[in-house]
């Protein structure tokens, strides 16, 4: 049986706000329209997806596993969409993203000086967007760091480095040569995504290096960064402090399970080749 991916998107977007109203006006559907269509999908599978009465929706045990499936097959499939259209377009460009410490530059170069009919650009990805840009073609391949959702995505493991600890500078162990994190067990620490309070009263979430930096200069926790970011994010009001027993940042090479391009795979080969920091801590896990 063929999935009409309409159908499974509309789907998604009700399984992702257990709400037929808001699912409806994401899609821009009326929302007769919309329960026709999980109706039909439900129909089409031989199994109620979704227990709906007039107060609340929960996914069935076959919703869930509908659900979790469907979400890389749509970013799949999306992804598709872009790589044709780009295609369509005669542009030879390969996409690349990264995290913020990571330098492309040596993979990039080697991989353009063996594929010189490439053009490729460099995008920054944040923490929180990195699986959907690798899922939905936004990039062909990412250089990545842990935790990461590993459905519908490979992982080839380039290196790892140590964490350090983001103090302010006035704090108490803000000069110690080096710390453990059992003598950080008291502090707080600042996670991305964590809701915090503004100047302003108004409440945001922490996405990048940068937010939670200014929180940790201001006193309001601690985070542990790699190595590489604390070599970007220098500023005298935060001071780095190696964390000895702190578990290696890793950093990976990312893209869609499915893919089978000749130009990812050179450039996956021309990630594993590229000169790297040679500093003895610098761990290499290939």
């Amino acid at each position: 049986m063929d999935l009409d991916l309409v159908k499974l998107r509309s789907f998604v977007a009700v399984a992702e706000t257990l709400h037929f109203g808001r699912a409806a006006e994401q899609l821009h559907l009326a929302q007769p329209a919309l329960s026709r269509q999980i109706q039909a999908l439900e129909r089409h599978l031989g199994t109620p997806l979704l227990d709906r009465d007039r107060r609340s929706v929960s996914l069935t045990a076959a919703g869930r596993q509908l659900f979790e499936d469907a979400v890389p097959l749509l970013a799949a499939a999306e992804a598709a969409r872009r790589r044709v259209q780009r295609a369509a377009r005669g542009a030879d460009r390969f996409i690349v993203g990264f995290r913020t410490g990571v330098l492309p530059t040596a993979a990039v170069r080697r991989f353009t000086a063996a594929h010189p009919e490439f053009t490729v650009d460099v995008i920054r990805l944040e923490w929180d967007e990195q699986e959907d840009a690798i899922r939905t073609g936004r990039v062909d391949v990412a250089f990545v760091r842990r935790p990461i959702d590993e459905r519908a995505i490979r992982l080839t493991p380039l290196y790892a480095e140590p964490r350090l600890v983001a103090l302010p500078a006035d704090h108490p162990l803000a000069r110690s040569a080096t710390l453990t994190t059992g003598e950080l067990a008291g502090e707080r620490y600042l996670k991305y995504l964590q809701p915090v309070q503004g100047a302003d009263g108004r409440t945001m979430r922490l996405r990048g290096v940068e937010e939670k930096l200014e929180y940790v200069a201001a006193g309001h926790g601690i985070i542990l960064l790699p190595r590489s970011v604390t070599e970007h994010f220098r500023r005298p009001d935060v001071v780095y402090v190696p964390v000895t027993d702190a578990e290696p940042d890793e950093v990976l090479l990312a893209y869609e399970r499915s893919r089978r391009s000749t130009a990812l795979f050179a450039f996956v080969e021309a990630a594993l080749l590229a000169p790297r920091d040679a500093d003895d801590d610098l761990q290499q896990t290939t």
